[in-house]
This record gives structure tokens, C-alpha cells and sequence, in this order.
């Protein structure tokens, strides 16, 4: 079970935002898509998930087209939230999450057993279930973030792509659910997650694909692709490094690296 993107090129407006990537991803597996603001991460996201047409090369669903399959086959097999995904009218959190069971249900048909069974074990997974019959309208942003994860779980898909999906949760959600995305990896799910929280990316990822100026530069274990020579060079940061009480190995962003203090420096005189 794969998904793959393959010599992949888009350019948007007339301007190029991914040139040449190829990606291979396996079930089983979180990986994190980390990179600085612009680096195409959201792009090719969106690709993987079928809602952008490549300007060159394929997105490949086991060895499929994605371009192939029917929209309702292609969403109960891929389960996507973008940011700014809005719900668009007035709506409950139970009726929200619901609508993640649209790819499985018969035009006009109500909801089955299965389905309500699903959208429970996702709220409850979310830490939702409590709102269920709140107004969309009135949650807190890390409220609707949950909500948004919830009915991408409700899915129940092969595939979980994430865009920021921890951006809006405070230190406790955040935490909770990184977990959970492993956890839905772990139970045999494809998991992609465009990540900003380097600390938590490098301790919940399985795998790290690190994007510069649309290419992937670094692709690989978490201590492979975030050494400090990819840290410096890509972010711009110098890192701590340390070990947990339990073994766990983390890095924390730190300082700015040299050559980038150096960079604004120069950019900030030339203003002058």
C-alpha cells in the first residue's frame, strides 16, 4: 500500500513551487513535513491528496493515477485537513465530524451503526465528544482545530494528510495530539503532517522529509535529517540536543545560526 509522488512539478500563477519531487510513502509510518515558510510543503500536500494536478509528473495511489480513481473512492481512501478549511454554514461539532462519513454513505441515505460508531471513536480520540453539541461558530480556534482532525479521523481512511494540524492547540493538545497521529499510524494508517514544532516533530515522527525552495533536501530518521548542519543551513537555527528520563532523544531550536544573523544583517543595511 503506497503512495508515491513521482518527478512531481507544479507552478502556481505562473510561478514554480515544486520542481522535481519524489516522494514514496508506506502505511505504518508518521512522517513530518518540515521546511521554512515557502517551501512548498502545503503544495505538495495538497498534491499527495489529489486536489492539485501536477504540471509535471504523477501522484501515484498503489501504483494508480490518483487522477484515476473517482472522487468518492478517492476520499474514503485519503482523509485531508488543510488550514482555513472553513465548515461554511452554522453547524454542530457532532454534525461536523459527521461529515467525514460522506464517502461512505448512499446519496440522501441517513447514518448507519457503523458510521455512528465511527464518528464517536473520533471525537473521543479528539477530545471532542464534550462539544458535540456546540455551534461550530462558537469554538475557540484550537476547538475547531479538534473538530477538524475529528472528522478527518471519522474517515477512517488509508491516508491522514495534515496540514499544521497542531498550530492553533495549546503546549497540553499539541502533545496529545502528536500522540494520536502516531497512534493512527501505528494502527496501520498512513500519516503525513506538515509540522512547524520541530522538538515534536523529531520526537513523534517516524520519518522527517525536510523541503527547501520546492525540493526535498533531507529525507530519513529524525536524527538523520535534522542534524545541525541541515538545522543551520535550511532554518537558519542552532539546536540543543539532550536526552529524556526515559531515553527519548530531543532537540530544541535554540539560537539563530551565524551565517543567518549575518544574512539579515546584510539585508537590513542594504535597506538603508
Amino acid at each position: 500500500m503506497s503512495l508515491a509522488a513521482q518527478d512531481l512539478a507544479i507552478a502556481l500563477g505562473g510561478r514554480p513551487i515544486l520542481s522535481s519531487v519524489g516522494l514514496g510513502l508506506a502505511r505504518g509510518a508518521f512522517v513530518g513535513l518540515v521546511g521554512p515558510n515557502g517551501a512548498g510543503k502545503t503544495t505538495l500536500l495538497r498534491a499527495m491528496a489529489g486536489l492539485i494536478a501536477p504540471t509535471r509528473g504523477a501522484v501515484n495511489l498503489d501504483g494508480r493515477p490518483l487522477a484515476s480513481f473517482g472522487r468518492d473512492e478517492r476520499a474514503r481512501r485519503i482523509a485531508a485537513l488543510f488550514q482555513g478549511a472553513g465548515i461554511g454554514w452554522p453547524m454542530t461539532v457532532q454534525e461536523v465530524v459527521a461529515l467525514g462519513r460522506l464517502p461512505h454513505r448512499r446519496s440522501f441515505a441517513g447514518l448507519a451503526s457503523s458510521d455512528r460508531a465511527s464518528i464517536a471513536r473520533a471525537m473521543a480520540r479528539t477530545d471532542v465528544a464534550h462539544l458535540r453539541g456546540r455551534a461550530e461558530p462558537t469554538l475557540s480556534s484550537g476547538e475547531r482545530m479538534r473538530v477538524l482532525l475529528a472528522r478527518a479521523l471519522a474517515v477512517e481512511a488509508e491516508w491522514l494528510l495534515a496540514d499544521e494540524p497542531i498550530t492553533a492547540l495549546d503546549p497540553a493538545h499539541q502533545i496529545e495530539a502528536m500522540a494520536l497521529l502516531r497512534s493512527v499510524a501505528r494502527d496501520g494508517a498512513g500519516v503525513v503532517a506538515v509540522l512547524h514544532d520541530l522538538a515534536l516533530a523529531a520526537r513523534y515522527c517516524d520519518r522527517i522529509v525536510v523541503m527547501e525552495a520546492g525540493r526535498i533536501v533531507a529525507d530519513g530518521h529524525p536524527e538523520d535529517a535534522l542534524t545541525d548542519r541541515q538545522l543551520a543551513d535550511v532554518f537558519g537555527v542552532t539546536v540543543r540536543r539532550g536526552v529524556a528520563p526515559d531515553g527519548t532523544r530531543y532537540i530544541l531550536p535554540w539560537d539563530r545560526a551565524q551565517h543567518a544573523v549575518e544574512k539579515m544583517n546584510d539585508a537590513a543595511s542594504h535597506r538603508r
